[in-house]
């Protein structure tokens, strides 16, 4: 269907006549099975890639559709604003101790868009019929077992009848976890007794994909001698673990009850104040949202340390000294003061651009720890930012193989980067162009720092991404004054800025 698939749309016509006409067309299968959340899907089968494209061209499929994934609508639902209007108490409580009203020395709010995954590779299955029955199937998935299952579950076959071979995944991030061209390939080889692949277009990716909840903040902060003395942080996202590309809406009202560990991954307070509170709603949307990188704890994350450095600011103290003295995790603190002393002396400028250096840190799991100091130019004519270097200290415990580790790190950063300069998504996104990704030239030079002590391993996939996206931000903050408070960057408004302070 025309549009993501939690919005009811079904087929109105088609001309399969014409469809039958066109070279190398081989079948129109229509299957309840085909069926993705509330869409109606429908197959086409082809001796080509290149003969599916005038298939569907020629078939002029007509579909009805109720709603629309408007983005207005989206904000309006997710706006922490409004629903602190509404009721001060949150759904959801991460902590909550009693932090009383009144003046606040920091109050600010961030709002964190929607993102696609955007692999390189779309998703991609083959499946064949077994000459024993069955099913024997090539899947790049990130669970072949919930593939085997959802394939036996829907066709009606025994597990010993589907054999699963997992491939490469091609980029995944927590993207390629359920069952969307596996179960496809399977109904269309299982109708057509014969081997079919599916792949993806990158328009499908980006339409049905499920994607990074959009998610809504609001924090505040009150300092007394120069130390954090009350913290609220009050937020609105979709669902991540409980998404609603496998759960339809009456369950996900009862999961509502326990929460969605996924979304407050990230928001747990990592540095000491007298009292702190921190609670969620949750939002089903017309699209499909679940887990990208890190699941909350990237956009968790960017705004506790983008707040941390507007509360530094707000006492008049360094940005690292203010962190230092509030960090009690050994671990953490050993990160921080590893970049910083990894770190060169920030470039001086160049004649008509502007530096800064920011630096972030988090706690990711509960078990792994990270901090990034990155670098920026800003050129105030265009409002362009460019990031100099990333400088990441980072701890897993016991690195098994270091090189995997920096590698992770590095993919982090990058990640990190894309989120505060780049990516961005609608309905209407059918491409890299309209849905970009960071290039090749706009990453900086990356540094990767292992802190290892001998703790157990525990994990290196996606921990830097709790403090690379605010380490930019943050040092466009030192560059220019200006706080991003709406990803990501639009040029544009920094260069407006920039044009009123001179």
């Amino acid at each position: 269907a025309p549009v993501p698939c939690e919005i009811p749309s079904r087929l109105v016509s088609v001309d399969e006549t014409a469809a039958r006409k066109v070279p190398g067309f081989l079948a129109v299968v229509r299957s309840k099975l085909l069926q993705m959340s509330s869409s109606e899907g429908l197959g086409i089968a082809a001796e080509t890639p290149g003969a599916l494209d005038r298939i569907e061209q020629a078939l002029n499929a007509r579909w009805a559709t109720e709603g629309q994934a408007d983005a207005e609508a989206i904000n309006q639902a997710i706006d922490i604003d409004r629903r602190i209007s509404a009721r001060a108490k949150r759904d959801k409580s991460i902590h909550d101790d009693s932090v009383p009203d009144g003046h606040w020395d920091v109050d600010l709010r961030i709002d964190i868009p929607i993102a696609a995954h955007a692999a390189i590779e779309p998703r991609v299955a083959v499946a064949q019929p077994r000459v024993e029955g069955g099913l024997e199937m090539w899947v790049g998935s990130q669970d072949v077992f919930y593939q085997r299952d959802v394939v036996c579950r829907r066709l009606g076959l025994a597990e010993d009848k589907v054999l699963i071979h997992g491939c490469r995944v091609g980029g995944a991030f927590g993207g390629k976890t359920i069952s969307t061209v596996e179960l496809e390939a399977a109904v269309l080889a299982h109708e057509l007794k014969r081997p079919v692949k599916v792949q993806w277009t990158r328009a499908q990716e980006f339409l049905q994909a499920f994607h990074r909840p959009p998610s809504s903040h609001r924090v505040r902060a009150r300092l007394k001698n120069g130390r954090l003395e009350h913290w609220r942080h009050d937020f609105a996202s979709s669902h991540i673990l409980f998404t609603g590309a496998v759960v339809p809406a009456w369950i996900q009202k009862l999961t509502d009850l326990i929460g969605d560990d996924g979304v407050a991954r990230g928001a747990t307070l990592p540095y000491s104040a007298q009292a702190w509170r921190t609670g969620f709603d949750l939002v089903r949307l017309p699209v499909h949202t679940g887990p990208w990188r890190g699941l909350g704890a990237g956009p968790n994350g960017f705004v506790i340390e983008s707040a941390i450095d507007e509360c530094a600011r707000a006492a008049g103290i360094d940005p690292v000294t203010f962190r230092l003295q509030h960090i009690e995790e050994p671990r953490l603190k050993r990160v921080l003061e590893q970049a910083i002393t990894s770190a060169p002396t920030v470039p001086a400028a160049v004649q008509g651009k502007l530096r800064g250096r920011g630096v972030a840190c988090g706690i990711y799991k509960n078990t792994s720890f990270a901090a990034v100091v990155a670098d920026v130019e800003v050129n105030p004519a265009s409002g362009e930012v460019r990031v100099l270097h990333m400088h990441c200290a980072h701890d897993c415990g016991r690195a098994v193989n270091p090189e995997q580790v920096r590698a992770q790190c590095e993919g982090n950063l990058v990640w990190g980067l894309g989120m505060v300069l780049v990516e961005s998504w609608s309905a209407q996104v059918r491409n890299f162009g309209e849905s970009p990704i960071p290039r090749i030239t706009q990453l900086p030079g990356l540094s990767v720092h292992l802190v290892d002590h001998g703790e157990p391993s525990s994990g290196a996939g996606e921990t830097a991404i709790v403090a690379s996206g605010a380490a930019v931000a943050n040092a466009i903050r030192a560059a220019t004054g200006w706080r991003l408070r709406k990803l990501p960057l639009r040029p544009q408004d920094l260069q407006t800025h920039l044009k009123g302070k001179t």
